[in-house]
């Protein structure tokens, strides 16, 4: 079975320009032997997905499931929900949708992580978040899965005044990946933000595309993306913020950085505004460098050994992301999270 060979399927192009750079044709064409769901471990009801998406990449895991599980969080909750997505079978496709709906009022964190023990296998994860008037979210997802495996992961967002949202992407895997992240931003003083860390190594290639629009007064959006790139690792990151006549007085903030630590290593940023308005703020940048070389003499100075320098501003680097999370619970998950402990 081949994605590639599925019947109208309108599969994006690698010449089209929300794809450029991103090379999928591994993927479709890989011959799978099955296409599997990936349930999850809590008892969650099924509803249909009739979801207006965008992006094309939603509708590849909608062809070989158009249902999705529902978590509804209706209340406050002390400590993160951690959810789990674990491929197991060799060359399986696997699709795994999923609503999340934070209600009126309430504050939630949920750690999601992709990992895998599998070899040649393939996830496709549709998200669609929901969250509600005054409601508060701390989503991190971590993907760790291993090379020759491949994770199509599709979140759409959907906000109600005075909401917030906050994201951090953590991509450790060495397989391809390709994120997608749309937010349509239709209400009232809503706050969006989206922090990602890319470490990038071996041959892995992650790529990003971001999407939002202002549709309504007072919203802010921040787009961060740290990039550490080693060996022949690859990143795309294409931000897009629009921002509509409707979207008086928004923030629309993007920026990405990246180190490249070896010759072969790749990156491709593209920070885009669109912009129809004079009343906003806005601003975006992308950087692309090697670690300071001052830095580490610096240390090197102050009887830091060459190596421990490197890793220390390394280290400084791409913690800046991990900074940006809220809730201690998270950064000590994070600080102590292995692979090894979820296979």
């Amino acid at each position: 079975m081949q994605i590639a060979n599925i019947e109208n399927l309108n599969l994006p192009q690698k010449r089209e320009e929300e794809f450029l750079k991103i090379d999928f044709a591994p993927l479709f064409n890989f011959d799978f032997k099955e296409h599997k769901t990936l349930n999850f471990t809590l008892d969650l009801k099924t509803i249909k997905d009739d979801e207006d998406y965008e992006s094309k990449l939603f509708s590849i895991a909608n062809r070989f499931d158009d249902t999705k599980k529902v978590l509804t969080i209706e209340k406050d909750i002390d400590e993160p929900l951690v959810l789990i997505n674990h491929i197991k079978d060799n060359e399986t496709l696997f699709s795994n949708n999923l609503l999340i709906e934070i209600k009126n009022g309430v504050k939630a964190s949920i750690i999601e992580i992709f990992i895998n023990s599998s070899k040649n296998s393939s996830i496709l994860a549709n998200r669609t978040i929901k969250v509600e008037k005054d409601a508060s979210l701390e989503y991190i997802k971590v993907q760790d899965i291993a090379t020759e495996n491949s994770l199509i992961y599709s979140c759409k967002v959907v906000q109600d005044d005075k909401s917030n949202l906050e994201i951090s992407n953590f991509e450790f895997g060495d397989g391809f990946c390709v994120n997608s992240f749309e937010n349509k931003i239709d209400s009232l003083e809503v706050n969006y933000e989206l922090n990602g860390l890319n470490k990038l190594r071996n041959s892995t290639s992650v790529s990003t595309l971001v999407k939002t629009t202002h549709n309504n007064q007072s919203s802010r959006s921040n787009i961060n993306y740290k990039n550490s790139l080693l060996a022949s690792s690859r990143a795309v990151v294409k931000i897009k913020s629009i921002v509509t006549q409707n979207g008086l007085y928004s923030k629309a903030f993007q920026n990405c950085n990246s180190i490249l630590l070896s010759d072969d290593a790749v990156i491709f940023a593209q920070p885009f505004l669109e912009i129809f308005i004079d009343e906003l703020e806005a601003s975006h940048g992308t950087t692309t460098g090697t670690l300071n070389k001052d830095q580490l003499l610096y240390l090197q100075a102050r009887g830091i050994s060459k190596e421990r320098a490197y890793e220390m501003l390394l280290e400084a680097f791409e913690n800046s992301i991990k900074d940006n999370i809220k809730d201690e619970k998270i950064k000590q998950f994070l600080e102590e999270y292995k692979k090894e402990s979820y296979i």
